[in-house]
């Protein structure tokens, strides 16, 4: 990876999800509920292995719904620090058109309130229209997340 991401290549999502940020990181690092939201609604994930410390790796498959290939992709967790910042890489398998081009993916998790401000980064991307089919990829996830959130506020809470 370069020293410095050129800035066209650079994807930024900002979110305030309504959850303590302390729910939200868990959410990012127990496989279990990880895998429940990643995924755009129409590849969501069938598949999630993590082990969520520095140097560790994780490994996630998502499977388009109306049929296909199955789309793998993974990383090594450069820094993790609850409930604050995760940093990590991000390279697709062999099946996706840019896989092996490795990316630098970095959430900052801030409190605001009794909600968590999400601020997101992908560093990398071989070109503008991956980082705008991450884009589309990402928001879609995000917008699982809250689903997520919202159904365990209806059940209590309970993760």
């Amino acid at each position: 990876m370069d020293a410095t991401a050129d800035a066209d290549t650079v994807l930024e999502i900002t979110r305030v999800f309504d959850a303590p940020r302390e729910l939200i990181f868990r959410l990012w690092t127990d496989p279990q509920h990880f895998g429940k939201w990643i995924g755009p609604r129409h590849h969501p994930a069938v598949h999630v292995e993590m082990d969520v410390r520095p140097g560790g790796a994780w490994r996630a498959c998502l499977r388009p719904v109306a049929g296909g290939v199955d789309l793998w992709q993974g990383g090594q967790y450069r820094e993790v620090v609850a409930p604050e910042r995760l940093v990590y890489t991000f390279a697709w398998d062999k099946e996706h058109p840019a896989h092996g081009h490795e990316t630098l993916v970095t959430v900052i998790f801030a409190e605001d309130g009794n909600r968590t401000k999400m601020s997101f980064r992908q560093e990398f991307l071989p070109s503008i229209a991956e980082r705008d089919g991450h884009r589309g990829g990402w928001s879609s996830s995000f917008d699982r997340l809250d689903d997520l959130l919202r159904a365990m506020r209806v059940r209590g809470g309970q993760a």
